[in-house]
């Protein structure tokens, strides 16, 4: 009897074994089916692309810059500056005219500078000598009008100065003090300097400059003793070394 009922159990489980497999299936290609049209319904299958392989690395851009060439001016390191000036020497009481010399400058540093000059120009005559007729207060060589001055320079304002767009020259606003000697009217007086310029380097050896000074000394030429104030105006050209 027991033999016969475990004969039955084991044909029963051999039937059942075929139909696990076929629900099994039936499950599967549900599941698959759906997965395969939710696939067909996306962007990516719409576009027939397929994601990044995320071993590939990323691609790389290299920017095209184009380089320009700058030019940077190259003064000579010895910082020597020699040049010639002319302009005007106003003489007060004895008039305005032209004025020439020569001038050494030493740069310390990018903002100090020594500066020495020599300069000459002539004399007019007084108002009082035009009114009075044939007096001459001086001779024709006294009129000469001789300076030498040695002054410190300081560089308040550099920068550059442009000539339309593709010019750039380097500048500088500057300071002048300092003190000299001034011969003129048969004697050889103290006198103390200070103004103001501006220069400009157009190339690496030269530069080109617009000063304004003014040369105080002290005179008892015309019957009272006053410190006169005699104003200059030039301009010049200059070497670096």
């Amino acid at each position: 009897m027991e033999t016969g009922i475990r004969v039955l159990l084991l044909t029963a489980a051999l039937a059942l074994l075929p139909g696990c497999a076929t629900v099994r299936n039936w499950f599967h290609g549900k599941h698959g089916a759906s997965s395969t049209a939710t696939q067909a319904g996306s962007p990516a299958a719409a576009s027939g692309t397929t994601g990044p392989d995320e071993g590939t690395p990323p691609r790389v851009i290299e920017p095209q810059v184009e380089r320009r060439t700058i030019k940077v001016p190259r003064i000579r390191s010895s910082n020597v500056e020699l040049g010639l000036f002319y302009g005007a020497l106003s003489i007060e009481d004895f008039g305005t005219n032209a004025d020439y010399g020569v001038s050494a400058a030493y740069h310390i540093t990018e903002d100090f500078f020594f500066q020495g000059e020599a300069g000459r120009s002539r004399g007019g005559r007084t108002s009082f000598e035009t009114l009075s007729g044939n007096i001459q207060l001086l001779t024709e060589a006294e009129r000469r009008f001789t300076y030498y001055d040695l002054s410190l320079g300081y560089n308040f304002l550099p920068g550059e100065a442009f000539l339309g767009r593709g010019v750039a020259m380097t500048s500088a606003f500057y300071l002048l003090g300092g003190f000299g000697a001034t011969d003129f009217a048969g004697d050889t007086k103290f006198t103390v300097n200070f103004g103001a310029g501006y220069r400009v380097v157009p190339t690496d050896w030269l530069a080109l400059h617009v000063t304004v000074q003014d040369h105080v000394f002290q005179t008892s030429l015309l019957g009272v003793t006053k410190l006169t104030n005699n104003l200059e105006a030039r301009m010049a050209a200059t070497v670096f070394f």
